[in-house]
């Protein structure tokens, strides 16, 4: 396995990371079991769904792959006592505490039928949720993974290995490189890194339930010159508004957002996180669409500096029981007083509406991330077709979440 895949099997001891990749589909297979085992079929055909994890016995290695063939144990057809969208939805946020043992199994399928009152459906609908643990892959990859799962004939780009050099060579490297971006941050040839920001009541620690709630829109309703951005404008509304009438401070509202690294992929996980301004006492809506744009082609300009590849190869060669260690001693047991971002905001596009489950077409498709010790509200948006989904999974006794979502909805163009 390599080391930035590990990395995230070793984050889990701290804080659930399991991806829930949520498909609504209309109507109801003829035959669940069919549609369930034709399913099956398929993840036997995709190799990297017939894995799991074989630690190290004297965790000195890092862990290693072994091929293990997708079982039914692997599915689940759950009975909701009253199928509607919010019950599965609330089914669901108790399955996100349930986290995989990817040394047993790295997915799972939930199947949920006949779900009545879900968003742009004709009828009772078929909910599909892949449970995936994150070291098959980040959010772009595992959409790869599901869409193979359901329908598509392409599978995720291999990973390209890059050779390793010596590790005196690395290093060099690294220090040169580091060297070349503080004088070119100082120079101002390279944006700096964005200061952490005060944390605020979303950054208390998660406990109890998880609730999970989405809101569907056309993307041709949301605004910008992305669908990314015109989401964070909404949650800069939404939030700012939630947490003034709360007496918090908003000026320095802050996203963590997911993106893709800008070189080819060198692991299953090929992301970083851009922390990007949400501007919320912008004069215009215009200066603050221009804000968060700016930031997120800050993060791309600095990431594509030279020391941050000298950097990832550098980590390659990091040994297994020091990168252990290291996260080990990440602290999740309080809330520090200045955070990275104060909620996360990831963003897929899961491209065409051309996926199916036992005939039965996708209407659209969501996500909820995993809640960190600094989050106790996280915010999807994620498209298919021209559907998309704008998602939150919140701790309830850290927010009140009938009241964000309301401010949410309104926020949002309809």
């Amino acid at each position: 396995m390599l080391p930035a895949d590990a990395m995230w099997l070793w984050f889990s001891t701290k804080f659930p990371t399991d991806q829930f990749i949520v498909f609504a589909f209309d109507g109801e297979p003829a035959s669940v079991a069919d549609a369930v085992a034709d399913t099956l079929d398929r993840a036997r055909g995709i190799p990297y769904l017939n894995v799991r994890v074989r630690a190290d016995k004297y965790q000195l290695r890092y862990p290693r792959w072994e091929h293990v063939e997708a079982s039914p144990e692997q599915c689940t057809v759950h009975d909701l006592s009253s199928p509607t969208w919010i019950e599965c939805l609330d089914a669901l946020g108790a399955l996100t505490l349930e986290q995989l043992d990817p040394r047993v199994a790295a997915w799972r399928l939930h199947v949920f039928t006949g779900v009545h009152e879900v968003p742009i459906t004709s009828g009772p609908a078929t909910v599909v949720a892949l449970q995936i643990n994150h070291v098959l892959g980040d959010g772009t990859r595992t959409a790869a993974l599901a869409g193979a799962l359901f329908g598509r004939d392409t599978m995720p780009a291999p990973i390209v290995r890059r050779p390793n050099d010596p590790m005196i060579r690395n290093v060099a490297s690294v220090i040169r490189a580091n060297r070349e971006l503080a004088h070119d941050t100082e120079t101002g040839k390279v944006p700096a890194v964005k200061a952490p920001v005060p944390a605020l009541s979303v950054n208390d620690r998660p406990s109890g339930t998880r609730v999970l709630r989405t809101l569907v829109r056309k993307k041709t309703q949301l605004p910008g010159p992305t669908l990314t951005t015109g989401a964070l404008v909404a949650i800069s509304d939404a939030l700012s508004g939630y947490l003034r009438d709360r007496g918090e401070p908003t000026s320095a509202l802050t996203a963590a957002v997911p993106v893709a690294k800008p070189v080819a992929g060198q692991a299953y996980n090929n992301h970083d996180v851009a922390f990007v301004g949400l501007y919320p006492d912008a004069p215009s809506r215009d200066q603050q669409l221009q804000g968060i744009v700016t930031d997120l082609m800050a993060w791309r300009r600095r990431s594509q500096h030279p020391s941050f590849a000298a950097k990832d190869a550098a980590s390659s060669l990091v040994p297994a029981p020091v990168r252990r260690i290291a996260i080990r001693m990440v602290r999740t047991d309080d809330r520090p007083d200045l955070v990275p971002a104060n909620t996360i905001v990831s963003s897929v596009d899961r491209g065409n509406a051309d996926l199916r489950f036992g005939g039965c077409p996708v209407m659209f498709t969501t996500s909820f991330p995993a809640l960190v010790h600094i989050s106790s509200l996280g915010h999807g948006v994620h498209t298919i077709g021209d559907a998309l989904a704008v998602s939150v999974i919140a701790s309830t006794p850290q927010v009140d979440l009938d009241d964000y979502l309301a401010r949410l909805d309104a926020a949002l163009p309809t």
